[in-house]
Parts: structure tokens; C-alpha cells; sequence
């Protein structure tokens, strides 16, 4: 089964959480913290392999999770750092973050691999948090989260030369017999179903890469059949030869089949019909004619060679004429921009915020409650709390943070008191 396309689901590990314990040894009544801090999260990296060529894999397993860093230990051991999760994919593959198609990552040309999620960042144990005030601290940093996303991942092939036209005019032959390919090939229509590959030998040491695209037909930019799914392989095609049936075996006129192709990839994207085309007009020894009858290369040549096409008659099944086409093809390939066809990165990954200060919430006595911590110090220096707006803002504070419910799990009453460092309140509901 080939598969050029796949949905699937990735999150990263989350951070270990920091540690929260103190030096307890002979002779050292009074350890200070020791907490050590949690360990990282694993990333999500994709991988290129050489020897895959689909997308299958991904019809079977659609999720991929990292594991968690491990949290921090006693005696300042940090956390162990997670694995990180590798996810091989073939060369050519775009992957898109699924909600707006936009690409995230181009797996093609020197870029082998890329980190497409990072993993969180492990928490800071207690030791981090004592301070002349605060010397015994009773918090540790959370890990930060892993990130997940779901994503699209599209195989464009690679390729600088690709073979376009209606099933059945002998691209699969013209493919095997200039390459090193050995696509199947049978006398009935969609026989391929998957883009083939092979390689051109010029001579030399000089060499191209060509493809037989298949399934193009009238509709195709639309969807109709599989068209989206074998339109996108020939957006990095540095030059289109247009395989038609000169002799028109099966009825087809072979005219109408180049400028219903040359539709469908205008529609699909304006930006193909800019690259060079060359007209392979197959199938030349099974052609007749008589005195009534028009050649039918004439007819291609009137048509096509005003608008810059060139028209290369031949056989793929006896080879004849394409030693002249491949000739053509090279030298048109030395015009173009030699670069490979690259798909800019669109779209950046979220991530939380960086800082995920820590706090606690803890019952003193039964009618003390203590709120402390480094989220809470970083509050109290921006919040004035003489002031009414300000006051309102500390108990807004209070209510997102889930402190408020922290309290309440606690068995808080009416009239009790809350205590943050040097500040004093009583709590009403």
C-alpha cells in the first residue's frame, strides 16, 4: 500500500518536577534545602531515511509521545533526563501543523533532521529558593509540560524531471527504459498508483532524477480520483515532459490531453506552468496516415512549438528518439535554478511560558494559613496592596491561581487568618 499523506498525533515529555527535602546528617541539626531538580522532558524529532519511500507506517501507529523527565532527588540529584522520541520519515516529507496547513519542517535536501517539539524543561528543586528571609523553603519548581500538537505529514517527491500525461500513454515504459527504474507495467489504465523514481545516466558522471507522476486526469486539481494525493509530488518538478499518444491507439487526442493536463496544474498552483515543458509525442511507430489524414507530429508541432514547447516524436517501447529527448531535457535542466525546491517553514510552536514559579498553601494552626512561595514574591513586587485597585487585583490573584481552592480543601473558615510573609488578612468567603 503506498501512502503520501498522514494525520497524526505528537507530544513531547513533560519536565521532571523539582524536589523538596533538607539535609539531615550527624552533627548538622539545621541542613538547609537539598532538593535536587526534576530532569527534562523528551523531544519529538523527525529523522530522515533514505531506504523509506511511503508514508505507511503511519496508517498503523497515528501517536507519538515522549516520556517524562524524571523528578529531582534528595541530596541535590538532578532528575534524569527523558529519551528523546525518533520518528523516521522518508526524504521529500513536509510536515504541517493540521489545523492550518501551515509547514512546520521541509525534510528534504541537507535538512535531515529537526526537532519539531522540544520537551519541558525539567522543575528547580527547593535548594534553588532559599534565600536570608526564606531559609527553609517547603516548595520546588513543577516540571514545565511537554507541548502536543497534531500534524500532516505530505511525501513530496524529489525529483527534477517529471513524466505527466493520461494513464495508459506509455510514461511507466519511457520511465523503465531510460532508468534505472522497474516500475510494473500492464496494458490497462491507473496500473500506477504510486510516483516511480529513477535515475538518468547522461554520461559522464552527469545524471537527473525522473518520475512518472500518475493519476493525473480532468478533475485532478479539484480532488477528482487521487488528485490532490499525486498533484503535490510535482511541486518540486524542475521541468515537465508531456507524455501523449501520438498515434492515438485508444482515441485519444493527444492536443486536448497536454492543454487538459496544463488546466489541471495551473489550477492546482499557477507557478508549475512557469517551468519548461517538452512534449514527448510516444507510440510513432504505430502511427498511420494517409492522403486525408494529418500527420499527427504536424499537428502537435503547430500547436505547441509557437508557445516555446518543443515536440520530440518517439518510441519508449523500441527507444527510438530518446536519446534526442533526454539530450533536450538535460540541457533545458542546466537553465534552471539547480537549487532543490525547498518549503519554507510557516508556522512556530508555542510553548508555555518559561517560568512556572512554584508556591505552597499550608495550615499553620487551626485558624493560620500560611501562602508562600517565589510566585508569590514576584507578586507582591508589582501589586500595591494600599490601594483598593490593588487589593482587588491580590484577590483576582488569589482565585486564578487556585489558591482560594487550596485554601478551602484546607477547611478555611469565615474570620481565619491568612498569612503572606510580613501580611496579614482575614478570609471571607
Amino acid at each position: 500500500m503506498f501512502a503520501d499523506s498522514a494525520r497524526v498525533f505528537i507530544k513531547s515529555g513533560n519536565g521532571g518536577n523539582g524536589h523538596v527535602s533538607f539535609r539531615r546528617e550527624l552533627y548538622v541539626p539545621n541542613g538547609g534545602p537539598d532538593g535536587g531538580d526534576g530532569g527534562r522532558g523528551g523531544d519529538i524529532i523527525f529523522v530522515v531515511d533514505e531506504g523509506m519511500n511511503t508514508l505507511t507506517n503511519f496508517r498503523h501507529v497515528r501517536k507519538y509521545v515522549a516520556k517524562n523527565g524524571q523528578e529531582g532527588g534528595k541530596r541535590r540529584c538532578h532528575g534524569a533526563d527523558a529519551d528523546d522520541l525518533i520518528v523516521k520519515v522518508p526524504p521529500g516529507t513536509v510536515i504541517k501543523d493540521d489545523a492550518s496547513g501551515k509547514v512546520i519542517a521541509d525534510m528534504s535536501g541537507d535538512n535531515k533532521r529537526e526537532v519539531i517539539l522540544k520537551g519541558g524543561r525539567g522543575g528547580l528543586g527547593n535548594m534553588h529558593f532559599a534565600t536570608s528571609t526564606m531559609q527553609v523553603p517547603k516548595y520546588a519548581q513543577p516540571g514545565k509540560p511537554g507541548v502536543e500538537l497534531w500534524v500532516r505529514l505530505e511525501l513530496k517527491v524529489i525529483a527534477d524531471v517529471g513524466l505527466v500525461g493520461f494513464p495508459n500513454v506509455g510514461k511507466s515504459t519511457l520511465l523503465s527504459h531510460v532508468s534505472n527504474a522497474r516500475p510494473k507495467i500492464a496494458n490497462y489504465h491507473f496500473t500506477t498508483l504510486q510516483p516511480e523514481l529513477g535515475v538518468v545516466d547522461m554520461g559522464g558522471g552527469n545524471s537527473f532524477v525522473i518520475a512518472d507522476i500518475p493519476g493525473l486526469i480532468e478533475g485532478a486539481s479539484m480532488g477528482v480520483g487521487l488528485g490532490h494525493a499525486f498533484l503535490r509530488h510535482i511541486e518540486r518538478t524542475k521541468v515537465f515532459i508531456h507524455v501523449v499518444d501520438a498515434a492515438s491507439v485508444e482515441g485519444r487526442d493527444p492536443i486536448e490531453d497536454i492543454r487538459t493536463i496544463n488546466k489541471e496544474l495551473e489550477a492546482y498552483d499557477p507557478e508549475l506552468l512557469k517551468r519548461p515543458q517538452i512534449i514527448a509525442a510516444n507510440k510513432i511507430d504505430a502511427i498511420w496516415t494517409d492522403e486525408e489524414t494529418e500527420d499527427p507530429l504536424e499537428r502537435l508541432r503547430r500547436e505547441f512549438e509557437p508557445e516555446g514547447i518543443e515536440v520530440f516524436p518517439i518510441s519508449a517501447v523500441t527507444g527510438k528518439g530518446l536519446k534526442e529527448l533526454l539530450s533536450r531535457v538535460y540541457a533545458l535542466l542546466q537553465t534552471v535554478d539547480q537549487a532543490p525546491v525547498i518549503f519554507e517553514k510557516e508556522f512556530n510552536v508555542e510553548y508555555p511560558d518559561d517560568v512556572s514559579l512554584p508556591f505552597t498553601v499550608t495550615k499553620e494552626s487551626d485558624t493560620v494559613y500560611a501562602v508562600e512561595g517565589p510566585r508569590i514574591e514576584k507578586m507582591l513586587g508589582y501589586t500595591n496592596l494600599d490601594s483598593e485597585k490593588g487589593f482587588a487585583f491580590f484577590q483576582k490573584f488569589l482565585k486564578e491561581t487556585g489558591i482560594l481552592t487550596q485554601l478551602e480543601k484546607l477547611g478555611i473558615q469565615d474570620g481565619d487568618t491568612v498569612r503572606v510573609y510580613d501580611l496579614e488578612f482575614e478570609y471571607y468567603k
